[in-house]
């Protein structure tokens, strides 16, 4: 079994080694506040530089052998907990998550983050082109707009493959999760506002103007438009075009209904 420093490779531990990455990290780690849950600390690279800020740290690692061996190694402020990030169970109170997250777990791993509560900043180290799209990029992906009203996504630099041990195939890339402290939607209607851009993402139609039609309670494509035009967007942009600006007005005017249809009196357009 491939293995660095003793650790396993179908954990997807491709341990980052360079210097001045660990660096940034801690620098963006120290401008937040409140104790920090590091997720696969491997050899413990990052867990010491965490460790220096004087906070409390919970490393989480999933191969037992590497946790009890970074165990005998941390001051007694870091506690080290055998464990599998995606079943710990994290505080119920303010903390801050940190990792170098396996690629091949990265969408788990986001996704158990994000439908977490308590958290306020989360640093992680994923796949580039994940980082990019993460961060909006070239347009936001669903998942991004799904979530952009309660937390902020950022991009802080390409992380290339020699920066890692054993050396992935693909550069990684540094994303910082921030909750916001005043939401855009409140998170009782969550799922609401999740379902419409779901709904327009999937969407059928050659532009938003189009897409919106079908999908959202504006109903007809010259209604669409105007709302577009209102907003700065052409009509045949695509929904990972629209700002969150955007999105949250077309939650607030239309809901989460679908368009109305004949015969039915669901859907209307609230003013």
């Amino acid at each position: 079994m491939p293995t660095h420093r003793g650790g396993r490779h179908e954990h997807g531990q491709n341990f980052l080694t360079d210097p001045s990455i660990i660096a940034t990290i801690r620098r963006l780690v120290a401008a937040t506040e409140g104790p920090i849950i590091e997720i696969g600390p491997g050899d413990g690279a990052l867990t010491s530089p965490l460790a220096q800020l004087g906070r409390p740290v919970t490393a989480v690692e999933i191969d037992t052998r590497l946790a009890r061996r970074l165990a005998q190694r941390v001051p007694p402020h870091v506690q080290v907990v055998a464990d599998d990030f995606l079943t710990f169970r994290l505080p119920t109170s303010a903390h801050v998550i940190v990792g170098n997250l396996p690629f091949h777990q990265t969408t788990a791993m986001l996704r158990r983050i994000l439908h977490t509560d308590a958290w306020t900043d989360a640093i992680v180290l994923v796949q580039w082109e994940v980082a990019r799209r993460r961060a909006g990029v070239g347009g936001a992906t669903m998942m991004t707009a799904q979530w952009a009203p309660w937390f902020e996504f950022d991009l802080h630099g390409r992380v290339p493959a020699r920066a890692f041990t054993p050396r992935p195939g693909v550069d990684g890339g540094i994303l910082t999760l921030h909750r916001r402290e005043h939401p855009l939607v409140s998170p009782a209607r969550r799922i609401q506002f999740q379902t419409l851009v779901h709904r327009t993402y999937t969407g059928s139609g050659r532009g938003l103007a189009d897409i919106l039609a079908r999908s959202s309670a504006l109903g007809t494509p010259q209604v669409a438009r105007s709302w577009l035009q209102r907003h700065g967007i052409q009509a045949a942009a695509l929904p990972k075009d629209l700002p969150i600006e955007a999105w949250v007005d077309l939650f607030e005017s239309t809901g989460a209904s679908p368009p109305r249809r004949a015969g039915t009196r669901s859907g209307r357009c609230r003013r």
